[in-house]
């Protein structure tokens, strides 16, 4: 693409240089420059890419888009100052890779618990009805039915535009995104065009980066509030944060709730670990599900799907025939009659609300078992606060590590532990190898007893000492469970 073009209504501070080159490609990362590209120096939280602008140069990099101009400009090299490159770089990722969100409808889900359920049920209805459907996931990325692993929940602008650019290109009509607070904050979703926003709730969580839970809730907050008057806008009317989000929006608001009146309504009629009879705006459907908080999820995607001109009794069907995502409130069984649930849970509000719907449906009939850790070079606060949540929810608890990065594991631990009393402490176990944790639990547990095992769900790793090995819960259970019969 041209410069003049590629730059044109993003209004810079100055240009030095020829804005008739052409663009080969778009970096922020100076190690991915290429001869012909334009290089985006972004003032980041690890490291400042004005740093590389040389590096960027010697990489045959022809335009260097930045907010400081370096002391001596190369012969040959454009330079395009911005006030801000952060908020600059989205507007151009999305010009560069040709305004994707124009070309398709782009559906955004945020908050703390449920992004992943969410947005990858709405992308499996969507494709379920006959659409190219595309979707930015925690878990994987996908551009209809071709996967794309991810490595984070948002990727960066560039990142993410090229991703969409890519679904539009090959004919996708709808993408559904995880947005995470931090791609807010850094205006990694800038200049992207969303058709809807979804809000599922809001706890604790990301406060290593955001500081206090303000201004998390302000990152959330701004999502929405940056919604055009043609898009729609569901929200959780359960949580109290809820309303907040949309205060402020031009979209149209929808509520969904389990508890109070709303655009749409639902209501747990019975329910077991195989699933649950809902009563969904009158309608009576069984789903795959087990737990409040998935009901909330599925009503989330039952309003957006509405929104998003379907049929209800199109969406009841599709709901109905869903699974559980990967890593999220996954049933596996013992041969001994022990049942093991992997969930992805790792905040207190989402430990709290899985062990509460394992009680629910135990009714005293078993113990409830937990083992969970909490991740390493992330909020320390919230760590005494699962344990707490732990002990209050289960009959037995095992603490061990999750990914403790670069982290000491026992002090992890001995984090959590510190949220506890001393008669508290007696009743825990703690072992730092996450495996024998497990093990632990699956070889103890009754028939009857149900073990959950939180944190990690979907992944298929551990990061020790900043290194990433295999290891995955599913895995170790069913290994244990083939043991112990």
């Amino acid at each position: 693409m041209e410069l003049r073009r590629l730059i044109g209504q993003t209004s810079p501070i100055q240009v030095y240089g020829d804005t008739d080159v052409e663009v080969e490609g778009l970096e922020t990362d100076s190690r991915l420059v290429k001869p012909g590209y334009a290089f985006v120096a972004v003032r980041g939280t690890q490291t400042d890419g004005h740093k590389y602008i040389g590096k960027a140069v010697e990489l045959g990099a022809r335009v260097i888009v930045c907010e400081k101009l370096p002391e001596s400009l190369a012969e040959g090299v454009t330079y395009v100052q911005y006030e801000d490159t952060v908020d600059a770089t989205g507007k151009l990722a999305t010009r560069f890779f040709g305004d994707p969100t124009k070309r398709m409808k782009l559906v955004g889900v945020t908050g703390t618990n449920g992004k992943t359920t969410i947005a990858t049920l709405l992308y499996k209805t969507f494709r379920r009805f006959g659409y190219k459907v595309g979707l930015c996931s925690t878990v994987c990325n996908y551009i209809d039915g071709e996967p794309v692993p991810t490595e984070v929940t948002t990727p960066d602008a560039v990142t993410l535009n090229r991703l969409l650019g890519k679904m539009a290109d090959a004919g996708c009509e709808y993408a559904f995104m995880e947005v995470s607070s931090h791609a807010i904050a850094q205006k990694r979703i800038g200049g992207l065009r969303f058709a809807g926003g979804i809000f599922t709730n809001l706890t604790r969580d990301h406060l290593d980066y955001h500081k206090t839970f303000e201004n998390y809730r302000d990152a959330k907050k701004a999502f929405f509030d940056s919604l055009p008057d043609n898009a729609f806008a569901v929200t959780n009317a359960d949580d109290k944060n809820g309303l907040i989000m949309t205060q402020n929006t031009k979209a149209a608001v929808r509520t969904y709730s389990l508890r109070s009146a709303a655009d749409f309504k639902a209501k747990v009629l019975e329910e077991s670990f195989e699933g649950m009879q809902l009563s969904i705006d009158g309608k009576e459907v069984f789903v795959q599900f087990v737990g409040r908080f998935n009901v909330s999820n599925l009503l989330a995607v039952y309003g957006a799907g509405i929104m998003l001109g379907r049929k209800q009794d199109e969406m009841l069907m599709a709901l109905s025939a869903m699974r559980p995502v990967n890593g999220r409130f996954e049933v596996i069984r013992s041969p001994k009659g022990v049942t093991a649930i992997v969930d992805y849970a790792h905040t207190p509000d989402a430990i709290a609300n899985v062990l509460t719907t394992i009680n629910e449906v135990l009714r005293g009939k078993g113990q409830c078992w937990i083992v969970c850790g909490a991740g390493g070079n992330r909020d320390k606060g919230k760590r005494p606060l699962m344990a707490q949540e732990a002990v209050k929810g289960s009959d037995k608890v095992i603490i061990t590590s999750d990914n403790p990065r670069f982290e000491n594991p026992q002090s992890i631990i001995d984090d959590m532990l510190s949220g506890l009393t001393e008669e508290q402490r007696q009743g825990v176990i703690s072992i730092v190898d996450r495996k024998e944790a497990i093990r632990t639990a699956c070889t103890m547990a009754a028939s009857g007893d149900v073990i959950l095992v939180a944190g990690k769900g979907h992944e298929d790793y551990q990061i020790v000492e900043g290194v990433k090995h295999h290891f995955d819960d599913h895995e170790v259970i069913r290994d244990c469970f083939n043991a112990v019969k």
